[in-house]
């Protein structure tokens, strides 16, 4: 019978696994270790205004995930004054609303911004060329001539761009230059020659990230595009390029604050840096899921905490796996070790190994007495799940009398499992001997342990909650050990007195 579908499974899993775990490591930037740590700045708007009595409108720029950063929460303080987001054309705007106020007024904006430098730069639309332009004599001649010369000297433009910008540095500004400026504030000139000679371009506003910075302003930028590529320029000296630091506020033109039924507005921002887990830095995107983004962050804290055990039992079958068919250590049981790892996680291993030896030797006597009762299956097991019980109780009082408080935490022991193991090794004793039982009883323990090593190293818990696709990569690699049927390690003992002659 031909293995390739099988080998084709167990490829597409693989693949599947990995290519599920790359796409939350680079697009959703979930760390692959426990502990790093992430920069996440949290600025507040403060929008002051005076209130004339009347209705009052209040609209703000606000800020969206973009190339760098990344918005992760956002609040807002306004007391009495309705609020709504609303987005048009790609830009969001907060707008509070009262029916009536007089006097001071304070609105304040708060938003916490990952810094991603991974993170791509949004996809723009081209703006429209503004065909109104028109200029007053002799200001007309001035502004066809600066477009003229830099023109001349340039080869697209952003070329085009910097050279037009340059015309208005101290030491190459001419009379054209000086000219224009009597007249136009520096950044709305500039957009505006640059439109006359059709290259699109608009005034953006950012905030340049200082820590510890209070009563800041927004500055002034300029995004010239060429055809679906855009760059940004800082008007005050012609540089291309965007600062590492520079979070742009409102990106589509238009005005960062417009207030209704009151004078003298302003806002001002103040900002704070600090450093937070990568993982808790990304929760609230990951628990956005979409068809490439399940994740288990989705569900309720405590859902979320259960599931972080239970992600971790395909590892502690993944060590059984391997000890049971290449290395060859017996255990009672097939997945016993595994719900006694389980519970070494809750209990420590110390404390645990202690505890399932006392529980499974005082359940041993007392089950050699019952077994010259002749019962039947059924009721035997059942008398040896309610002599765990007891046993476990009674360990637990003792241990609370002794001011043993680790002995409380034994009653994290699957009681049934033990049960069975119980009357599985009671058997095994009457059948062939406590040898085998030392055997079993030894290699359940000793994999037990390594799985409870495997499963409580803080990497794997890690990966294993924040990577689902690990999940398939574990199952490939199960499919693929349990197609083995070579010899066992420890079965090659068999072939030493071969090797002596």
């Amino acid at each position: 019978m031909s293995r390739l579908p099988f080998y084709l499974l167990v490829g597409v899993l693989f693949l599947a696994g990995v290519a599920m775990s790359l796409h939350r490591h680079y697009q959703l930037e979930v760390p692959w270790t426990p502990g790093e740590q992430r920069q996440v700045w949290e600025v507040e708007a403060q929008v002051n205004f005076t209130a004339l009595g009347d209705p009052v409108l209040v609209d703000m720029a606000l800020p969206s995930t973009q190339e760098g950063f990344r918005l992760l929460t956002e609040h807002t303080a306004s007391p009495g004054f309705g609020l709504s987001f609303v987005e048009e054309d790609g830009a969001r705007r907060a707008q509070w609303s009262i029916r009536e106020a007089s006097g001071s007024q304070q609105l304040y904006y708060t938003a916490q911004v990952l810094v991603a430098p991974d993170s791509r730069p949004p996809r723009l639309e081209t703006p429209p060329l503004r065909r109104d332009i028109v200029w007053e004599r002799p200001y007309d001649t001035a502004a066809a001539q600066l477009i003229e010369r830099a023109w001349s000297r340039s080869a697209d433009s952003f070329t085009f761009a910097r050279e037009l910008f340059h015309e208005f540095d101290a030491e190459r500004q001419g009379e054209n230059a000086r000219l224009l400026m009597t007249q136009f504030d520096r950044t709305p000139l500039l957009v505006r020659l640059l439109n006359q000679a059709g290259v699109p371009a608009r005034e953006v506003n950012g905030l340049l990230l200082e820590d510890g910075r209070r009563r800041q302003s927004l500055t002034s930028w300029i995004q010239v595009f060429d055809d679906q590529s855009w760059k940004l320029f800082d008007p005050a000296n012609g540089e291309q390029g965007r600062p590492d630091n520079l979070l742009i506020w409102e990106g589509s033109g238009q005005a960062v604050l417009e207030v209704q039924g009151g004078t003298n507005s302003r806002v001002t921002f103040s900002m704070l840096s600090r450093n937070q887990p990568a993982a808790a830095a990304v929760r609230n995107q990951l628990a956005e899921d979409t068809l490439l983004n399940f994740s288990i962050h989705s569900l309720p804290l405590e859902e979320q905490a259960l599931f972080q055990t239970i992600l971790l039992i395909p590892i502690g079958a993944l060590v059984v796996v391997l000890l049971r068919i290449l290395v060859g250590i017996k255990t009672s049981g097939t997945f016993m070790p595994v719900l006694i790892a389980l519970a070494f996680i809750q209990t420590s291993l110390a404390t645990g190994l202690i505890g399932f030896l006392l529980v499974v030797a005082v359940g041993l006597v007392i089950r050699s007495y019952l077994s010259y009762l002749n019962l039947l299956l059924v009721a035997r097991v059942t008398a040896v799940i309610i002599t765990v019980i007891g046993i476990i109780s009674v360990f637990s009082v003792l241990a609370y009398r002794f001011g043993l408080n680790a002995g409380l935490t034994i009653t994290f022991f699957p009681m049934i499992i033990l049960s069975w193991t119980i009357e599985r090794m009671s058997i095994l004793w009457e059948e062939e001997g406590p040898k085998q039982v030392l055997i079993q009883g030894g290699g359940s323990l000793i994999t037990a342990v390594l799985a409870f090593l495997a499963m409580n190293n803080p990497w794997v818990r890690h990966i294993t909650f924040n990577f689902l696709g690990v999940q398939l990569i574990l199952m490939a690699l199960i499919l693929l050990i349990g197609n083995y049927t070579g010899y066992r390690l420890l079965e090659l003992r068999r072939f030493k007195p071969v090797t002596e002659d």
